[in-house]
């Protein structure tokens, strides 16, 4: 490939020859591209030695007609894609003055990074939050989804209510009414990306009604700070006590909110007390209050049936929220708020502004799915899978760890272990746990209180950890060594 002529305008580089000769690789593949689709290709390929900077700014281009006889294609076809670049302003032209590279483009970032959480390194996961993502159920997923592809109307692929699909609304409210109690009307349920959004949404109105801070529960999942202040909200840590959230420290916070776990303290493990949940609300009525309840792993109880929600004692003073994050795969984004009537246009008008309604399909699929019986039996298979780790690693704990207390009730996808004072402190266990390839998490990472008591505390997560790993990393752990005192 030549350029045309040796001048150049004012400020170029001076260096046009070099510079088209370097890109002249990204050009070849144009003369053996199918006919038709070469002058996307040639347009394509000089738009990438310009972002590259093979072809620098400045450079003098080869007339159509040289560079048409280089690549053996025809002028119209390279005039074409000068006119196409000309217009982006990748290249720049004047009567009788050539074709230029212009300075407008610069180099595009690099690939695609993965910035997903990973365990790189790690032998054995008992990081908590996490189910086993093995047993979604591909195959009947794939069936609900060709279902409801070949049902849907061609409207319902437009914009959707942002509220959700009626038809997904009704089948999570018949579900929440009959598995966790909770009075689910179709018009006040809202599907959401996960209990994430949820939270979200709620920050936005509540700071729309005037409150600066809501209450949390400490120990409690810190994804709740996080989430609330994107709105602009700020929190406030409530301690707990044997029954769940402290009443008397949750007067004095003076805040109006509260998100609470009361199934399945997340993470102690503590499921609240028929007298603190009464207490609770008593508290939101006197204070014309919210509580927000997250029901994050509600359906998973093994001692008994699950207790019921909160939400179905006073639906008005209770916002309820959950997903399919746990029961099917956090990775669907699919969740789902139960709101107060008082609240709900406000949410879905912040809703409609945040993104104008979950995909369609995604939600359709998720109605199939339910209302087909797939997700009860989903259910049942994760309760199986989930009791036999959890019996697992009690198991495992007493035989390694003489000494060592499981607390909290039969429930969920983590467990409280506490182990003797003689394999801590807490920090230098955790360090040797790591170095060992096992990862763990002590439960002060999730609260502002400090044991005084010298025993290391652990969030054990078992849901995604095989039966034979929770063995190997419970006895890898017990093998790191006791503190000599």
């Amino acid at each position: 490939m030549t350029t045309s002529g040796t001048n150049s305008p004012a400020g170029s580089s001076g260096g046009g020859h070099e510079s088209v000769s370097a890109a002249w690789e990204l050009l070849l593949p144009v003369a053996s591209a199918p006919v038709r689709g070469r002058g996307r290709a040639l347009q394509s390929a000089l738009r990438e030695a310009v972002r590259s900077g093979r072809l620098a700014a400045g450079t003098r281009l080869p007339s159509s007609r040289e560079l048409a006889a280089d690549l053996g294609v025809s002028r119209g076809l390279v005039t074409e894609a000068y006119e196409q670049l000309t217009a982006e302003s990748y290249l720049r032209s004047g009567r009788g003055a050539g074709t230029w590279v212009g300075g407008s483009a610069r180099a595009a970032a690099g690939g695609a990074r993965d910035l997903a959480p990973r365990a790189h390194g790690v032998l054995v996961d008992f990081r908590p939050g996490t189910p086993d993502l093995s047993l979604f159920p591909r195959s009947a997923w794939a069936a609900a989804h060709r279902s409801a592809l070949g049902r849907l109307p061609h409207a319902a692929l437009g914009y959707p209510d942002p509220r959700g699909l009626p038809e997904l609304r009704d089948a999570l409210a018949a579900l929440l009414t009959r598995r966790r109690g909770v009075v689910a009307d179709p018009e006040r349920l809202l599907v959401c990306s996960g209990v994430a959004q949820a939270t979200t949404l709620l920050g936005f109105v509540l700071r729309g009604r005037g409150m600066r801070t809501v209450g949390v529960e400490d120990p409690g999942s810190p994804e709740h700070s996080a989430l609330f202040a994107s709105a602009g909200v700020a929190t406030v840590p409530v301690p707990l006590d044997d029954e769940g959230l402290a009443l008397e420290p949750l007067v004095r916070s003076g805040v109006r909110a509260v998100v609470t776990t009361p199934a399945h303290q997340f993470p102690t493990g503590v499921a609240y007390s028929a007298s603190r949940r009464s207490r609770l609300l008593a508290w939101a009525r006197a204070t014309d209050g919210l509580v927000v309840e997250d029901d994050y792993d509600g359906d998973f109880r093994y001692d008994r049936a699950p207790v019921g929600a909160l939400q179905g004692l006073d639906p008005e003073r209770v916002a309820y929220t959950g997903s399919v994050s746990k029961s099917l795969a956090p990775g669907l984004r699919l969740g789902w708020l139960v709101a107060p009537a008082s609240m709900t246009d406000e949410l879905v008008d912040r809703k409609r502004t945040m993104d104008l309604g979950n995909p369609a399909l995604d939600q359709a699929v998720l109605a199939d799915f339910v209302s087909g019986g797939g997700y009860d039996r989903q259910l049942r298979r994760c309760q199986r899978a989930y009791r036999e780790r959890r019996d697992t690693l009690t198991r495992a704990l007493a035989e390694h760890f003489p000494g060592s207390e499981v607390s909290g009730v039969a429930a969920g996808l983590h467990a409280i272990a506490r182990l003797p004072e003689r394999w801590g402190p807490e920090g230098e266990f955790a360090e040797r746990a790591a170095g060992a390839g096992i990862a763990v998490r002590l439960l002060r990472d999730y609260g502002t209180a400090r044991p005084t008591d010298g025993c290391v505390r652990l969030v054990l997560g078992y849901a995604h950890v095989a039966t034979t790993d929770i063995v190997r990393g419970v006895r890898t752990l017990a093998g790191l060594g006791r503190n000599p005192r």
